[in-house]
């Protein structure tokens, strides 16, 4: 393919890499069984290589001044240059794990190839994992994610019957995930409608709520608590045990609230569980929610690139009781999904990338520094999933933090569980587990509270 100028956007993104919150987006699928990593090479060389070319390009910057940088074809381009092999030590369970990705989260991807690698660990569990990095440049994580699950099917020979040729992710999967979406109540990661003025009522209407939205935007800080700093280099995953989808599904129905509700007042619960611990008042605490703008039934192009909004969610870390943080999580959410600020954050993405890395930096640093982090809250597949043959136990993922952001928050929900996990910068927030115990705490008392058993 020669070269290509890099997007705008996705320009915004290269440059805004920094020691201290690198642009990289992380994945983890942890397989129930052995895998056959042959075979899983040449899914990823068919589906993701083969198929998007950014995968085999390299950034570089333009000879002449003012002019944008470019991908361009990797002469050297081979997949062993991205994929590293590894066996974990006994016991090989979560805790080494968590370390041996803890080892690599820190650390820059290569800018003399294409910004990605995969590492094919043995010796988890009875089975494997694959742990995914992938920089923000290529694409926003939503996009990625879909990238990821195109490697998986349906049934566990099905990628040995499939054509040579390259082919977008199948359509069932698509749907599964639409169909997951709407029925969790997630609808915070598919509002492509959300892009434009005219599902609101009237201009008046949007006039007044955009007004809003700006001052909301403008004036909202992070408070200055026990999650709050500046960020060293040092990161630290950790993750829950699987919570049953049914039991917050079943808690949603009896409240009258959604999952994504659920799940979001579960973590409120767990930041003013931590803020009391570390002595600090509760206060409410902000975080940066990404938005898809993609309809999830079209194929991502082939050259894939950034397009999402983000929402600035306050949660009700403030209030004294899971009671009281679900019902206020519940009207936040309503009136978000009711407001045009996903429209005018991605527009405002739109106009940061045509301006400098200069200028890119401090308006991007000026509003990620109002957010304590970023949390993502994705509707996997339904059902069981198969890569190169094995069953997938676990998937996972966090976005990039930026500026001063210090908490990640990864909520994934899959083949009826829901896997949770954290992203913590070390030097601000030394005990996630801390974090992690109290959120799994939270999840039981809106359990009790709805009456699931």
């Amino acid at each position: 393919m020669g070269r290509r100028p890099i997007d705008p956007v996705d320009t915004i993104w290269l440059n805004m890499d920094r020691a201290n919150n690198l642009m990289v987006i992380e994945s983890l699928m942890m397989l129930a069984g052995p895998a056959d990593w042959d075979r899983f090479l040449g899914v990823l060389q068919r589906r993701v290589i083969d198929l998007y070319p950014v995968f085999s390009q390299r950034p570089a910057d333009s000879r002449a001044p003012l002019m944008a940088p470019h991908w361009e074809d990797d002469p050297d381009f081979a997949l062993d240059r991205h994929v590293h092999r590894a066996t974990l030590p006994e016991p090989g369970d979560d805790v080494v794990l968590q370390e041996y990705v803890n080892s690599h989260i820190s650390t820059p991807l290569e800018r003399d190839r294409p910004l990605w690698e995969i590492h094919l660990i043995d010796g988890y569990a009875q089975g494997a994992a694959v742990y995914t990095r992938l920089h923000h440049a290529l694409a926003d994580g939503i996009a990625l994610t879909r990238v990821v699950l195109s490697l998986t099917d349906e049934g566990p020979d099905d990628d040995l019957s499939e054509a040579p040729a390259p082919r977008h992710p199948a359509p069932g999967l698509v749907r599964s995930a639409v169909q997951l979406a709407g029925t969790t109540g997630a609808a915070l990661l598919d509002v492509p409608r959300m892009m434009t003025p005219a599902h609101l009522s009237d201009a008046l209407t949007v006039a007044r709520q955009s007004s809003g939205v700006t001052t909301k935007l403008m004036l909202t800080r992070n408070p200055d608590t026990a999650i709050a700093g500046t960020p060293g280099v040092v990161k630290r995953a950790i993750w829950a045990p699987p919570i049953p989808l049914h039991d917050i599904v079943e808690a949603g129905h009896r409240t009258g609230t959604t999952v994504n509700d659920i799940l979001m007042a579960a973590l409120a619960g767990a930041l003013a569980a931590y803020l009391e611990v570390h002595h600090d008042e509760a206060v409410d605490i902000p975080t940066m929610v990404p938005v898809n703008v993609r309809p999830l039934d079209e194929p991502m192009p082939r050259e894939l690139g950034n397009r999402f909004a983000l929402v600035l969610f306050m949660l009700p870390c403030g209030l004294p009781t899971p009671f009281k943080r679900l019902a206020e999580t519940h009207r936040r959410m309503a009136a978000v999904k009711h407001s045009p600020e996903a429209w005018l954050t991605f527009e405002l993405i739109q106009a940061i990338g045509r301006t400098g890395p200069d200028l890119e930096r401090l308006v991007v640093d000026f509003f990620a520094n109002k957010a304590s982090g970023v949390t993502t809250n994705v509707p996997g597949p339904k059902t069981a999933r198969y890569v190169a043959g094995t069953r997938i136990a676990a998937m996972l993922g966090w976005a990039p933090e930026s500026g001063n952001q210090t908490l990640g928050t990864a909520i994934f929900t899959y083949d009826d569980s829901v896997f949770v996990g954290f992203k913590v910068d070390t030097g601000v927030i030394s005990q996630p587990e801390e974090l992690l115990a109290s959120f799994l705490t939270e999840i039981d008392a809106l359990r009790d509270l709805a009456g699931v058993g």
